[in-house]
């Protein structure tokens, strides 16, 4: 007889299975515009500084600091989003008992993780085709940066997916912050860059200390603002932790509803 844990196992293996082939055949162009987004972002970005005249930020290539930054961003705000709409896409999944609503938000972060890494091995392989020297410096302090992103991205998207359940036109709201957030973590500009006291402001997001400590894992020698491990995982475990609450406790009412 098979045990809970393995029934749970093999929920997650056929939802993973079925959100993958969606977000990667569900139209003729679905796996390119996954890729091209990126693509797009940082060659405008690139464009921008570059006719600036910039050829360095904080000591370190300006294309590799828009690349590390852009991609570690996007790792974020596509696990976000696509958690956000876990529980509407997959409505018709509640049918079966052995599907949970946390089941398909847990999947579909983790379809994204997947996809981001192998876009990224293709940008930073690009990047190294141009003569750009992409291995980080410090591989650990990359992935702790990294899972930090993904788990904020999580909780972030299972905390809105509730709201937006309970309140549907706040969907809206969360996707429309997304932007801002996209000006402020430093993406696109440098912290430092930015006149006290707003600077300090600005560091109460932890989006800011992910990324730049993704930057800090492939270059040790970038200059940066103080940035702290414990400060995003604070944040990423916290957002979890209310999301899985709220999971919890209004369960009957995100199946029904």
């Amino acid at each position: 007889m098979s045990s809970p844990f393995s029934n749970t196992v093999y929920v997650w293996q056929a939802l993973f299975l079925r959100e993958a082939l969606d977000r990667f055949f569900g139209s003729r162009a679905a796996w390119a515009w996954l890729l091209v987004e990126p693509a797009m972002h940082i060659g405008f970005i690139g464009g921008v500084w570059g006719m600036m005249r910039r050829n360095s930020m904080g000591g370190i290539n300006i294309q590799l600091w828009i690349i590390v930054g852009m991609l570690a961003f996007f790792l974020f705000r596509r696990t976000a989003v696509q958690t956000l709409h876990a529980l509407d896409c997959n409505k018709a999944f509640f049918a079966f008992r052995q599907v949970r609503p946390f089941d398909v938000a847990l999947v579909r972060a983790s379809v994204e993780a997947f996809s981001m890494f192998f876009i990224s091995l293709f940008i930073l392989g690009a990047a190294a085709m141009m003569g750009l020297d992409v291995l980080p410096d410090d591989s650990l302090k990359v992935l702790l940066a990294l899972s930090g992103l993904w788990l904020f991205g999580l909780g972030y998207g299972l905390v809105t997916s509730v709201c937006m359940r309970m309140v549907p036109d706040s969907g809206h709201i969360f996707q429309i912050l997304m932007m801002p957030l996209y000006l402020i973590s430093g993406t696109i500009m440098p912290l430092r860059y930015i006149p006290l006291p707003y600077r300090d402001w600005l560091l109460w997001n932890p989006l800011a200390h992910g990324l730049e400590l993704v930057r800090l894992g492939f270059f040790s020698n970038y200059h940066t603002l103080t940035v702290s491990f414990s400060y995003l995982y604070y944040w990423a475990l916290g957002s979890i932790a209310l999301g899985l609450a709220l999971y919890r406790g209004l369960e009957t009412r995100l199946v029904t509803q």
